[in-house]
């Protein structure tokens, strides 16, 4: 037995998070929390010991699917029959009972569960186990003591470890033992806003008796808010009944008197005076709360805090200054969350200054936004590529108290595009700026093998340079801005002139040098290899059905009739392409090259979906579309006043746009190829890490900064715990929605699209791509899991080049996340498939195999049945 007072943050292991979180409660000035003691993990250890059926049956439990909801009840109710039949030792008993009589053997207790995994800061367990109020007696305490044990393994707290990659055997059970209090009323606090998460915003939620009419949702509660000391928002719910102690024991609920239902349950005095509480307590854990709290007479009682888990983490910053956070995952179409290693190459690569949170990077555009034009600027330029962080920088810009206000100077004013696109329009350009692309890899190749240690380290640190110098060459950056101004020109103007929505998608289809386009075509050309032998297609459906890691599968082909050719067909596409993979700025993703068997379902798709040369006949037939709709609108411009001169300079910017266009997609192209580079090399000091000690797993580098691998490698000496921490944080960020827009403060600011031109029911986004389709939906979001057939349209979460193969099969595009210029978009416009992007919640508000209507040219989904 441990008492509260015993009680600190090092003691997880011993009483769980929710004891824990008692002991560092009662240990805080001037927050009262009702005395209790905690039966131990040991306690527990020693009751599955003495049952030594639980350990097979936990074997079972951990190879269960966490979908199988059948064997998990059946399962979990056999551990739970085991474990309540269990008898305590005598020694056990009479602790608990010693406890007891400290207390007041004939008082009321409370008896919770506390498992080592609950309420901790990267994973709130709330409501996975069990609580049992107003118990009174040792008989009774100890039955229901047993009880919570067994509420480690009911079916959603088995369930939920399940899908949270929680081993069963390393989570133990402690149980709360807590004199009860009986309330006027009780509630949750929290002390960061739970829909907004504004951190200077408390929440009050308020009823009647115990807190339990609240969590069980008997009843509505009040609900205040908090801000600066001030109550800013009050609602009074009917609060019809509330949960009381049952003279019997345990609780009942009674109906509440007519003229008490709709008075609040507190003053607001009181309100802030329990908000108050909830700082202080909050500034003891470090972090926002919930917190359980009960008013007895004029005493405020807090029986329980645990950390609010689903807050998205704010950037850290040394000043106390308003800041506003854009999210860079949004722009670069990978809002997954990133590891160490990745974060900080990232941050090596790019000229802004970044800053981390939740596994993410964000850019402060707070004093970029100070000045008049420097707001007119950015706003503009994000507004073109997504008008949901338009609208919520200029929703914080409107409240007008939030970002520094400051007259224009020469900076303020700078232009946030980049030079300005003065260059000639000359294919040779591009194909310079390729060339020397190419070459700057090929020489990074040759002059990075053998190198190892320290020197391998410092010669990447050194090339991080000769990669930010090809990346943002001003020559590539002209070619980039002339294509997208073309390409703006063309739809401002030609919807003007002849009333023409994007005009430029269609004129934009095919054009030279789209890295990412070709990618996705010569993914035809590898099914065209393949075919023609229907026990290579058999065995590769066979790969695709195991989920085959590692490329070993492409030496078993060479045993099949054209397994050769095939073999040699993929592996001259990895060559070209497999350092591409989803979320490829992050640098520990998984690529093509190492896992090949993430194509093989695209593969598999081409050769069912589609004939012999249909990569080139694509190509072909989307230039020739191309070349009818210039000649089109030529001929419509000629018609008008000023024709010729309109036609002049239309045909001007559509050779421009078209000479241009292809070559975005170059840069990213070879960065990513430089990456791959790198990790290739600094895998291999890994091995060496590893067969020496250092490491334990080769892994374990991507959860170390760049800085940090470089002191390791020289030192051979690394922190296991740090990278335990990191692994562990990593697990949580990966469940985490990072917003677009975020402030200092926490608010995650959510832009809407002001528009009203869309039917009522259908879901409004951003029209990248023209046209309109109609079709089946299909919800993909993992690219080895996609089984498409032509004609359907895929909806995803976001897509970056690696997505590519998968869209020469569909119809249409819809995606949560995008923008204008966004990779999806510019190879939707490509391959002439309608598209809308920034559709919030799309994956969940749409069915996999729904019909849906897209609308690329005005930028809506309509859900057909």
């Amino acid at each position: 037995m441990m008492g509260f007072q015993q009680i600190d943050s090092t003691n997880v292991a011993e009483v769980g998070g929710k004891g824990v979180h008692l002991g560092e409660l009662s240990r805080i000035d001037g927050i009262r929390v009702p005395d209790g003691f905690c039966v131990t993990t040991d306690a527990f250890q020693r009751i599955v010991a003495e049952a030594p059926s639980i350990d097979a049956q936990l074997d079972l439990l951990s190879r269960v699917r966490p979908d199988d909801r059948a064997e998990i009840r059946t399962l979990s109710a056999d551990v739970r029959r085991v474990v309540e039949g269990v008898a305590m030792p005598d020694d056990l008993v009479a602790a608990i009972g010693e406890s007891l009589a400290r207390l007041g053997d004939d008082a009321s207790y409370a008896v919770r569960s506390s498992a080592t995994a609950e309420d901790l800061p990267t994973a709130s367990f709330a409501g996975q186990q069990d609580s049992y109020l107003n118990i009174v007696g040792l008989a009774e305490i100890l039955r229901h003591v047993r009880r919570c044990w067994a509420s480690l393994f009911t079916e959603r707290a088995v369930t939920y470890r399940l899908r949270n990659g929680f081993d069963h055997r390393k989570v133990r059970m402690a149980v709360v033992v807590q004199r009860m209090v009986f309330p006027d009323a009780a509630g949750i606090l929290f002390t960061a806003d739970p829909v907004t998460s504004n951190r200077k915003i408390a929440t009050v939620e308020a009823g009647w008796g115990l807190g339990e009419a609240l969590v069980s949702g008997l009843v509505s509660g009040d609900v205040y808010t908090v801000r600066d000391d001030q109550v800013v928002a009050t609602t009074v719910a009917a609060k019809p009944r509330s949960v009381q102690a049952s003279p019997e024991g345990g609780t009942q609920e009674v109906p509440v008197e007519p003229q008490r239902q709709t008075r609040p349950a507190l003053t607001d005095a009181q309100v802030v005076h329990l908000v108050r509480l909830g700082r202080r307590i909050e500034a003891h854990f470090g972090r926002p709360q919930d917190i359980e709290w009960c008013l007895a007479g004029d005493e405020f009682h807090i029986v329980q805090s645990r950390p609010i888990t689903t807050l998205f983490p704010v950037p850290v910053t040394d000043d106390q200054d308003n800041h506003l956070y854009v999210s860079v995952g949004h722009q670069q179409m990978m809002t997954d969350a990133m590891k160490p290693l990745g974060l900080s190459l990232w941050q090596l690569t790019t000229p802004r200054p970044m800053h981390e949170a939740g596994g993410r990077l964000f850019v402060d555009v707070a004093p970029i936004l100070a000045t008049p034009a420097g707001r007119a600027n950015l706003i503009g330029t994000l507004g073109r590529s997504d008008p949901l962080i338009r609208d919520a920088l200029q929703s914080v810009v409107d409240r007008g108290d939030f970002l520094r206000s400051l007259p224009d100077d020469d900076s303020g004013g700078a232009p946030a595009g980049g030079p300005p696109a003065t260059i000639e329009t000359d294919p040779s350009v591009v194909t310079e700026l390729i060339r020397r692309g190419q070459e700057s890899v090929a020489t990074l190749r040759r002059e990075i093998q053998g190198l190892s240690g320290p020197a391998l380290l410092d010669f990447i640190l050194a090339d991080i340079a000769e990669l930010k110098r090809v990346l943002f060459d001003p020559r590539s950056i002209q070619v980039i801005m002339a294509g997208m101004e073309a390409a703006w020109w063309l739809n401002d103007h030609l919807e003007t002139w002849l009333g023409e929505k994007n005009a430029a998608d269609v004129l934009t289809q095919s054009v030279p040098h789209n890295v990412t386009s070709e990618m996705g075509l010569a993914l035809l050309d590898v099914a065209d290899a393949i075919r023609p032998y229907a026990d290579v297609v058999a065995f590769l459906q066979r790969v695709a059905d195991e989920g085959r890691e590692g490329d070993g599968f492409l030496d078993e082909l060479t045993g099949l009739p054209g397994g050769r050719e095939a073999r040699d067909a993929i592996r001259s596409y990895l060559d070209e392409y497999g350092m591409r993979c989803t979320g490829e700025i992050d640098i520990t993703r998984t690529r093509w090259s190492e896992r090949p068997a993430t194509l093989v379902p695209s593969i598999l798709g081409n050769v069912r979906n589609f004939e012999p040369g249909a990569g080139k006949r694509r190509f072909e037939q989307g230039r020739q579309e191309a070349l009818r709709k210039e000649e089109d609108l030529l001929t419509r411009l000629r018609a008008l006043p000023d024709g010729e001169q309109k036609a002049e300079e239309t045909k001007r910017m559509i050779d421009r746009v078209r000479t241009f266009a292809g070559y975005r997609e170059y840069p990213k192209y070879g960065m990513v190829s430089r990456y791959f580079v790198y990790k290739q090399a600094l895998l291999r000091e890994a091995d060496r890490l590893v067969q020496s000690g250092v490491l334990r797993e080769k892994d374990a580098i991507f959860f170390l900064r760049f800085e940090e691998l470089r002191e390791v490698v020289r030192t051979d000496d690394v922190d296991a715990e740090l990278i335990l921490e990191r692994r562990e944080a990593f697990r949580s960020y990966e469940a985490l929605t990072p917003p677009r827009v975020l402030t200092s403060d926490g608010e995650a600011v959510t832009g809407r699209y002001l528009r009203d031109d869309a039917p009522p029911g259908a879901l409004v986004g951003l029209p990248v791509s023209a046209g309109t389709v109609e079709g089946r939906a299909r919800v993909v979001l993992d690219m080895a899991q996609a089984d498409l057939d032509a004609g359907d349209i895929l909806v995803t979460t976001y897509t970056d080049p690696s997505w590519t193969p998968l869209f020469v099969s569909v119809a249409g595009l819809v995606t949560e996340v995008g923008g204008l210029m966004t990779h999806g978009a510019v190879i939707a416009r490509e391959y002439g498939l309608p598209a809308v992007v920034g559709v919030e919640q799309a994956t969940r508000l749409i069915r996999d195999g729904q019909r849906i209507r897209v609308h690329g040219t005005d930028g809506y989904v309509e859900l057909l049945d």
